[in-house]
């Protein structure tokens, strides 16, 4: 492996699927700013997920439904100030 290239600032971070409240505790060097109390009592930056193995349809096998117009507006008023007028 080349010597400089990997990131150093490996920590153990929290994985939190946002539709089933599943957490998985890994190593990771993803940046967040929020923590959130782990199953162990101790605290740790937490990245929030949409979609995990627990809750995508595929690994499960149910069907979600997606609010697609949601994303739809979502995305017109993230980007509006960017728009033309």
């Amino acid at each position: 492996m080349k010597k400089g290239i990997h990131p150093e600032n490996y920590r153990l971070v929290v994985f939190k699927d946002m539709s089933n409240e599943n957490m998985i505790l890994v190593k990771s060097c993803a940046n967040t700013k929020e923590t959130v109390t782990f199953t162990d009592g101790n605290e740790y930056p937490v990245v929030k997920l949409d979609l995990t193995n627990t809750s995508h349809p595929f690994f499960t096998g149910k069907m979600k439904l997606v609010d697609t117009a949601g994303r739809v507006d979502k995305f017109m008023n993230k980007y509006k100030k960017y728009s033309k007028k």
